[in-house]
């Protein structure tokens, strides 16, 4: 990757370390390190260097994101904290880097709780529902909404 190589934070939420053995039926039995492996590769062919994190740490999301703030964008699962995690929405909200948030299943054809998401009011874009895809589909739309912030600045 060339030095100037814009960067790109994959950040992982709670659970989302035990994918491949947490229920299969719901997420599939691709790990983690797989999906992080999947999109990093992707980002070689774009041209951008991806950063991997995952906590379960509501407060640790925070951190990753607002550490991300100069990077080209962020593509997020938030696990659990998108239905409730309004100190992680303020940080989404607070960075200028476009965040697209992501979720493996369908939250709307899930138990009710799960349909709503604090944080994607103010994230660039969602991405629900087509499983790890969904994950390679965030990175492709966080750079479109960069490069569109670019254009206009």
């Amino acid at each position: 990757m060339p030095e100037n190589s814009p960067t790109v934070l994959l950040l992982n939420g709670p659970n989302l370390n035990l994918l491949g053995t947490r229920d299969p039926e719901q997420y599939g039995t691709t790990t983690l390190a797989e999906v992080e492996e999947r999109v990093t590769a992707l980002g070689r062919e774009l041209g951008v260097e991806v950063v991997c994190a995952q906590t379960n740490s509501e407060g640790g999301m925070v951190d990753q994101v607002h550490a991300a703030r100069h990077y080209a964008g962020v593509v997020m699962n938030p696990g659990a904290y998108a239905h409730y995690s309004i100190a992680l929405r303020d940080a989404v909200d607070a960075i200028e880097a476009p965040v697209v948030e992501v979720h493996i299943s369908n939250i709307y054809a899930r138990e009710e709780f799960r349909h709503t998401s604090v944080t994607a009011p103010v994230a660039a874009g969602y991405v629900a529902g087509c499983g790890i895809l969904g994950y390679e589909l965030g990175l492709r739309a966080v750079l479109s909404r960069a490069a569109e912030r670019a254009a206009l600045a």
